[in-house]
């Protein structure tokens, strides 16, 4: 019960972190500047990083324009299937436990302004990639270390198997005085 309660205080605390920045972030664009408002902060990079103020009734890259009613409802139905699956994930495997720390506070980060707004807050540009948001950045991330320690799970798993079908390392395998045994039965039973 103990490592429950440590386990969900980290999904928690991270998640509280990176949802209050997300949230604070987007106060101070919509407080700051008027929609489509932009400015370089970065002189020497110009035009390719800009701060602009940007309504997202759609999804990523764009795309589902006018769907945040549905869009919210995705968002719910992950944000529940991600807290779901934490709770059965190793509580030592770090990994795993930040990428679906970071998805779970993307996603609410998002669901609070379709709830709020009905759409949601986007203000980071980079050169012709789409705006977003810190929540976009904590989903974007949190995917790719998900992937990412799926891999490493897999090779582990592989080389497990490997081990096994080269009967390096097998507890289940029988000895030598074992087999001798079963070679000694069955030729007195002929």
């Amino acid at each position: 019960m103990k490592n429950k309660i440590k386990h969900n205080a980290f999904l928690i605390g991270l998640a509280t972190v990176i949802v209050a920045l997300d949230q604070w972030t987007k106060i101070l664009v919509t407080h700051k500047m008027a929609v489509g408002e932009g400015f370089s902060p970065i002189a020497f990079l110009g035009d390719f990083f800009t701060i602009v103020h940007w309504r997202n009734t759609g999804a990523a890259f764009g795309l589902f324009q006018n769907a945040n009613t549905i869009l919210l409802v995705v968002s719910i139905i992950i944000a529940i299937a991600v807290l779901f699956y934490y709770q059965v994930v190793n509580p030592k495997d770090w990994l795993a436990k930040v990428s679906f720390t970071l998805i779970f506070a993307g996603a609410a980060g998002n669901i609070i302004d379709r709830i709020k707004f009905g759409y949601v807050i986007d203000f980071l540009s980079f050169g012709h990639f789409p705006v977003f948001n810190v929540a976009d950045s904590a989903v974007t991330v949190g995917v790719f270390l998900m992937v990412f320690h799926y891999l490493i799970e897999e090779k582990k798993s592989l080389k497990a198997i490997d081990k096994k079908a080269n009967g390096e390392d097998c507890n289940a395998c029988a000895s030598d005085k074992e087999l001798e045994k079963v070679v000694y039965k069955v030729e007195d039973s002929e």
